[in-house]
């Protein structure tokens, strides 16, 4: 049986590490690239292209701006329902547990994105690769990691070798996920906590209750737009790369 999809944008941060320009927008809503769009009508577009149009976004920090800007979704093809932080419960697994049991998230499977990162993601074949290995989650991966600093070799106080920004061979979690039933349901019995968050608790959790943890591997570039550089950065290739054509 076909499960209903939905997305959950988590873009309630304050962005303290893109001060000062968050002191002006909520971080998913700074203007990027030739089109300067805000960097959430990326993310949204993407959605749209792979057929998930239902989607949350969960706020807090300047959730005005948000709705302001993306309204009820009608106007970028998409269904969009709102849950805002609830106050003194921080954490981005309290994020989706409140919009879970507040009803802005009511679905069999949830794509969950985080609005500071951006990917042309490949999320028909992530949700091809959630079903077929009937998984309670799936984390969205990618072979190999770049370094942002150099690093050196000591012996006896000296430097024996040094590399810039190496790409060290490691697999890592681009951020992205897919969870399940029973992923939501575990979400729900951890909320509450101090600062509980996806990756730190909820993914080490369910892999200990023996849940069925799948791995979809992407091919595409992904940028964490979590600092000033960064930002820069990407807001300087959007014009060239492939990402800007989807809005």
């Amino acid at each position: 049986m076909h499960r209903v999809t939905q997305a959950a944008i988590l873009c309630g941060g304050r962005g303290e590490r893109l001060k000062p320009l968050t002191d002006y927008f909520q971080k998913v809503m700074i203007p990027i690239g030739p089109k300067k769009l805000p960097l959430l009508a990326y993310t949204i577009a993407i959605m749209k292209r792979h057929g998930v149009t239902n989607i949350a976004l969960l706020t807090g920090y300047r959730s005005e701006d948000i709705r302001r800007y993306f309204g009820d979704g009608s106007q970028h093809g998409v269904k969009l329902s709102y849950s805002e932080d609830q106050r003194g419960l921080k954490g981005s697994l309290n994020a989706v547990a409140h919009a879970l049991r507040d009803g802005a998230i009511a679905c069999g499977e949830l794509l969950i994105y985080y609005g500071d990162i951006l990917a042309d993601l490949e999320v028909t074949q992530l949700l091809e690769t959630h079903r077929r290995t009937k998984a309670d989650l799936t984390l969205v991966l990618d072979r190999g990691y770049s370094l942002p600093v150099g690093v050196a070799d000591v012996d006896d106080g000296l430097v024996t070798s040094f590399r810039e920004k190496p790409r060290l061979d490691l697999t890592v979690t681009t951020g992205p996920m897919v969870v399940g039933p029973k992923g939501m349901t575990l979400m729900g019995k951890l909320a509450g906590r101090k600062r509980p968050d996806l990756m730190t608790d909820f993914v080490p959790e369910m892999i200990h209750r023996g849940g069925r943890v799948s791995a979809f591997y992407t091919e595409k570039e992904w940028f964490d737009v979590g600092t000033v550089s960064t930002f820069m950065k990407l807001d300087e290739e959007l014009a060239r790369h492939p990402l800007n054509y989807v809005v």
